[in-house]
């Protein structure tokens, strides 16, 4: 479902999604921006994986 995709926005802290493969997802999408409001990754590891992050609560 991330193919082609604009953005990935994570909005539930479950295991499945704090072990995405942020390296596929990366090569899937068509840009790499992570939208993430439950802080799952830290921007550190979303930026190593290409990622442009946000995340709630984080400047």
């Amino acid at each position: 479902c991330a193919e082609a995709a604009d953005a990935l926005v994570i909005v539930t802290e479950w295991n499945a999604f704090r072990a995405l493969d942020l390296t596929r997802l990366r090569s899937l999408m068509k840009a790499p921006v992570l939208i993430d409001l439950r802080n799952v990754y830290s921007p550190a590891e979303a930026e190593k994986h290409g990622f442009a992050y946000s995340g709630v609560g984080i400047a």
